[in-house]
This record gives structure tokens, C-alpha cells and sequence, in this order.
């Protein structure tokens, strides 16, 4: 997979977040900040970016995914 084809599923889960993924190899960083994220913990902000990708980590497809998950003014 491409970072580009990571960003893309992430975005079409999450069509309000902006979306930054980085990597390659299998071994991605995905920045993703969204007002979804908003009073979440930081394992529930991770388990709404897996979700969106879930099919693509049990297919093998993507094997290591770093998040990191913010509201837009934590990344201010």
C-alpha cells in the first residue's frame, strides 16, 4: 500500500479529518486531526483510525500503522 491509499480510505471513513500519512514498506504514520476526537481518550481517537482501516490490517495488506490523533486545537 501507498501512504496516498491509506490517506484515501482514512478520509472516505472520515470525511471531516484532515489527513497526513507518511511511510512505506508496510510501516505507516498517519496524522489524522478531526473534531471527532473532541473529550475521546487517546486509545478511543486510535480504535476510530482502525476502524477505518481494519479490513486492510487483516488482509495483510497494512502492517504497522503509528497514529497520531488530534483535534484541531491540539494541533495548533
Amino acid at each position: 500500500m501507498t501512504p496516498e491509499q491509506i490517506q484515501q480510505i482514512i478520509a472516505s471513513h472520515m470525511p471531516d479529518a484532515a489527513v497526513e500519512v507518511s511511510g512505506g514498506d508496510g510501516k505507516f504514520i498517519a496524522e489524522v486531526t478531526s473534531d471527532a476526537f473532541e473529550g475521546l481518550t487517546s486509545i478511543k481517537r486510535h480504535k476510530l483510525v482502525y476502524a477505518c482501516v481494519n479490513d486492510e490490517i487483516t488482509s495483510g495488506e497494512l502492517h504497522a500503522l503509528t497514529i497520531v490523533a488530534r483535534t484541531p486545537a491540539e494541533r495548533a
